[in-house]
């Protein structure tokens, strides 16, 4: 049990660059603290003790200001980050190594008892700050949910979701033969060269209508020129016609 502890403190200690030694995240770490104490009542839920899961889950609630369901399966060196405000609801499945941020609902839409209402995280998930992830789909390994995102349907593997509702930006898996990508951190999920989609469609609008624009004033520009051009020809017109008229 210690071997497996000092494991996700050394973990923590990987993905937080605030974390200067184990006794500091041992002791400092509400994240860890609320993990620790969902293990146990993780293990009266299984056998049967639902009530008194509950009540310790409501406990530990109040000491760590993080919401875990009794109910909730949580997997190895799972790290949730700052961590005030999460809730995880009874159905919820979070895989390895995944990392959650500070006000993340993993919650359900569902009100069928005994139904899989709340999501399923594959292994190296992120979660970002005040994202919601609602319902009994399935986050892909390797995943991210940018902050404030509300995710509604499943996200594939190595992708990444942004906006309400939550629209994918990209599906890339790590290269597994670069190691160095396997080990590699995306805090709070952010994508180098990563934009939302809306905002890149807004984008080329915006380009389109600018080069429209010009184009259009160069076509006034040139018109205006052939009509001085073309003046004095009218003009010379004009004098033959009236004198045309006088004889």
């Amino acid at each position: 049990m210690p071997f497996k502890i000092f494991e996700t403190v050394d973990s923590i200690i990987a993905r937080d660059p605030a974390a200067r030694h184990r006794l500091e995240v041992i002791t400092c770490y509400p994240g860890l603290h609320a993990i620790a104490l969902h293990r146990l009542n993780h293990f009266l839920w299984t056998i049967g003790l639902k009530w008194l899961a509950r009540f310790c889950a409501h406990l530990a609630r109040f000491f760590t200001g993080i919401e875990i369901h009794p109910g909730a399966k949580i997997g190895k060196r799972v790290f949730i980050d700052h961590g005030l405000g999460v809730v995880i609801g009874e159905t919820t499945e979070i895989g390895d190594d995944c990392t959650i941020y500070q006000g993340v609902t993993l919650g359900g839409t569902s009100l069928y008892k005994g139904a899989k209402r709340h999501p399923t995280l594959g292994s190296k998930v992120v979660i970002s700050a005040g994202a919601k992830v609602l319902g009994g789909f399935t986050i892909g390994d390797g995943a991210r949910v940018g902050s404030n995102a509300v995710v509604l349907k499943e996200v594939p593997a190595g992708a990444t979701a942004v906006g309400i509702p939550a629209r994918i930006i990209k599906a890339e898996l790590p290269s597994v033969s670069n190691p160095s990508s396997q080990a590699q951190f995306s805090a709070y999920g952010i994508t180098p060269e990563a934009d939302d989609p809306m905002s890149l469609a807004m984008k080329s609008l915006i380009d389109v209508t600018l080069e429209l624009e010009a184009k259009i004033h160069l076509l006034e520009q040139s018109q205006h020129i052939k009509n001085e051009a073309s003046s004095p020809e009218i003009e010379k017109e004009i004098h033959q016609l009236r004198d045309w008229l006088k004889n």
